[in-house]
């Protein structure tokens, strides 16, 4: 049996959350961190001496970090749909998803931070600035990225997906001013229609606007 650790208002839990639904893999959420407390419990530090979501326990094996727990289901039970055996293929993946954590997250996350958990009387308005459009270029180099092809890494939605579609929704209802990307809006569109993405991604955050801690 399957159990996902972590709140579903992490970004990066719910990386691991939609690649589960996607696949339709059964399995058990139990939420911690934040108001949920317990990332420091005995029992939670034993597998995860980090004290961080998520964190992916599949019988006696456990996955940490978002990326590998991304890759360890897609791997047991995508059946090679999400992340092909071929090398190939498999790298045209990798690179997406080693980009997005390196790349487009850094100031995304950082841009949620300053704008939406740091209070209104506490915020930044320079920063916040520089962070959107550090955050625009990103999301133009996937703008460039999806004018050739349907989805990140090709014409199939895949693992490139996930992580970088993840993004979306909070980059979307953030109030900032941001220019049209047509390809971008497209494939935000096609990535809702998908089940999956509703239910792991589309949640509000009221919880965490002007709350630095949670």
């Amino acid at each position: 049996m399957i159990t996902l650790y972590g709140r579903r208002s992490s970004c990066n839990v719910q990386k691991a959350m939609w690649v589960l639904n996607e696949l339709d893999v059964a399995h058990e959420h139990i939420e911690l961190g934040g108001d949920f407390g317990g990332l420091d419990a005995p029992e939670f530090l034993a597998m995860n001496p980090h004290g961080r979501v998520p964190v992916l326990r599949d019988d006696d094996v456990v996955v940490t970090e978002s990326d590998a727990i991304v890759r360890y289901v897609a791997a047991c039970y995508g059946e090679g749909v999400l992340w092909p055996t071929d090398p190939a293929q498999r790298a045209a993946i990798d690179q997406w998803l080693g980009w997005t954590t390196t790349t487009l997250q850094p100031p995304w996350i950082e841009l949620f931070w300053r704008l939406v958990r740091t209070p209104v009387e506490k915020q930044n308005p320079k920063l916040i600035a520089r962070l959107t459009a550090a955050s625009i270029a990103q999301f133009q180099s996937l703008e460039a990225q999806l004018v050739h092809h349907a989805y990140i890494a090709g014409e199939a939605f895949s693992l490139a997906d996930i992580p970088a579609g993840m993004t979306l929704y909070r980059w979307f209802e953030m109030e900032i001013d941001r220019p049209a990307m047509r390809h971008v809006e497209r494939w935000y569109e096609a990535l809702q229609e998908r089940p999956a993405y509703q239910a792991s991604i589309c949640i509000p955050f009221p919880e965490l606007v002007g709350k630095l801690e949670y």
